[in-house]
């Protein structure tokens, strides 16, 4: 008798609140407690700092919606790697996930976990700076204990996303509602005559965009793991068309509290502008804001943490990273093998600390591979219009979006040029020398086989299938 035995797949257990709590707790991190003051000081003044606000939060939307159409075409996780294999071809998709998995999302996640450390002990430390050796620890920890709870379960992660995402909620709405009360009070001084001093040269929108759209990355994580989304061809658009509008109207609310609040120079002067609006607000109830940046940085931790482990999971499975990456527990169901390699990779970039730069001059090439996704959602609408689609967009909000990210990619190196960015695409174009002799020609396949069947039996892994 030939018995074909079922394959072994992800569950689908993202339902359409875990969603959008996906989307809105990785959004909502550290971003909006430290970015407004770094959005002042390269835009000058408060009312063109609440339009870079708006204009973010609209290009993030009109994204997400360009993404939406993407992940009920390509029913598949993996995010831009996917549809740039899709669409692009092996080549090009093979250096976004070599930039992705080597450098940009450690450093996120390394970076993350560090806003969250600096929050949870900066109350002990009230006098002095934390010492650094304390600091990593602390995020070091919070990235082990993610990597358990990611492993051990999906619906506890999702748990845990939609916990922190209403604490964000919560803390965010004190704010608005402190600046209410300022505003009630006839505290519009700072609001007066809000477009003075504006900066309009390229340079200065560019990077205030920059700054502004860190608090809006994660829009596009729940394309992720669309094979682990319930119903994902109408909970994929529904849940982007509740959270980023939701987030979008929070983030103008609290920059409005801010600016009813505190002075610009008290904004600009400050490094965590939520931090100093608390201690000015609501005195001694000031550590209350440390506190929310920490819940908001570990939520956003979480979020971050669990769609990247799926980039690593799908690759794998397309054959551009080792096989033991596109495994996922027997049991568990979980992709614990990516997940343990994204974390080790992150500690590698915690330990020395000094990945900031490295992030920064890294920032552009999120929105250069963003426009080779939204390339191929243009081909696929010019080129393949017969193709099944659940749900699309006008084809003028896909090429709005592509304007946009052509202007974030060349605006910061046309009008100021650094040899930074020729590091960094040379950095990206030296994947091509992994690529051609081990992904092309696949030369020494059995190389980490040992390996891979030591990591199975101990991991209790085995390959899964796609989950369509």
């Amino acid at each position: 008798m030939d018995i074909k035995a079922e394959k072994l797949k992800l569950r689908c257990e993202v339902g359409l609140l875990g969603g959008i709590s996906l989307i809105a707790g990785t959004m909502i991190g550290s971003g909006i407690f430290m970015s407004p003051q770094l959005v002042l000081i390269n835009i000058g003044s408060p009312g063109a700092s609440l339009v870079i606000w708006a204009c973010c939060g609209l290009l993030a939307m009109l994204a997400s919606l360009s993404y939406a159409e993407l992940g009920t075409t390509i029913r598949e996780s993996g995010g831009e790697y996917i549809y740039i294999l899709r669409t692009a071809g092996q080549p090009i998709a093979f250096l976004f996930i070599f930039t992705s998995v080597a450098v940009v999302r450690p450093a996120s996640l390394a970076g993350v976990s560090l806003s969250f450390a600096i929050n949870v002990v900066a109350p002990f430390y009230q006098d002095c700076p934390p010492p650094d050796n304390v600091v990593k620890c602390v995020a070091a920890a919070g990235i082990v204990l993610l990597a358990v709870v990611n492993c051990l379960n999906v619906r506890s992660s999702m748990n845990i996303m939609v916990f922190f995402m209403a604490a964000k909620v919560l803390s965010l709405a004190i704010i608005v509602i402190g600046g209410v009360v300022q505003l009630v009070n006839g505290n519009t001084v700072n609001l007066e005559n809000s477009f003075k001093g504006t900066n309009v040269n390229v340079s200065s929108i560019g990077l205030a965009f920059f700054q502004c759209l860190w608090s809006y990355d994660g829009w596009n994580n729940l394309n992720y793991v669309t094979e682990e989304l319930k119903k994902p061809q109408v909970n994929l658009p529904r849940a982007v068309m509740i959270a980023i509008p939701l987030v979008t109207m929070l983030y103008l609310l609290v920059n409005v509290s801010y600016f009813a609040s505190l002075t610009p120079r008290e904004m600009m002067s400050s490094s965590a502008v939520a931090v100093t609006w608390g201690n000015k607000v609501l005195g001694g109830w000031g550590w209350l804001m440390s506190l929310a940046a920490a819940l908001s940085a570990f939520g956003s931790l979480n979020g971050t943490f669990f769609s990247g482990g799926r980039v690593c999971f799908v690759a794998a499975r397309e054959g551009h990273m080792p096989d033991i990456l596109a495994m996922a527990h027997v049991n568990r169901f979980t992709p614990s093998p990516a997940l343990i390699f994204t974390s080790a990779i992150s500690f590698i970039v915690l330990i020395p600390g000094d990945f900031q730069s490295i992030v920064n001059f890294f920032s552009f090439t999120a929105w250069f591979f963003y426009a080779i996704t939204l390339c191929g959602l243009l081909y696929l609408k010019i080129r393949r219009p017969d193709l099944p689609r659940a749900y699309q967009v006008p084809i003028v909000i896909p090429i709005l979006v592509l304007l946009a990210a052509v202007f974030l990619v060349l605006a910061p190196i046309v009008d100021d040029p650094q040899i930074e960015y020729l590091y960094v695409t040379l950095f990206i174009l030296s994947g091509v020398i992994i690529y051609v002799p081990f992904i092309h020609f696949k030369l020494f396949p059995g190389l980490l086989d040992r390996i891979t069947v030591f990591a199975q039996l101990f991991l209790e892994v085995a390959p899964a299938d796609k989950n369509l």
